[in-house]
């Protein structure tokens, strides 16, 4: 199973599901306008993302 795991202290999180039809969200990135990427993690039905989780002041980060 694919985590985010912070970096500074080594806390990390296992799946995530959507709320509306119960799948577990895939891990992704994006790229913005500015060039800068951002991981996130979206329903595989197109129900929506969200940024990547944060912990200590830190953006988490996912090997896939």
């Amino acid at each position: 199973m694919a985590a985010y795991t912070c970096n500074k202290c080594g806390m990390s999180i296992g799946s995530m599901t959507c709320g509306q039809c119960g799948k577990e969200l895939e891990h992704d990135s994006l790229t913005t306008d500015s060039g800068a990427t951002v991981l996130i993690s979206q329903c595989p039905d197109g129900h929506g993302k969200v940024k990547s989780p944060m912990c200590c002041g830190e953006d988490m980060t996912c090997s896939v």
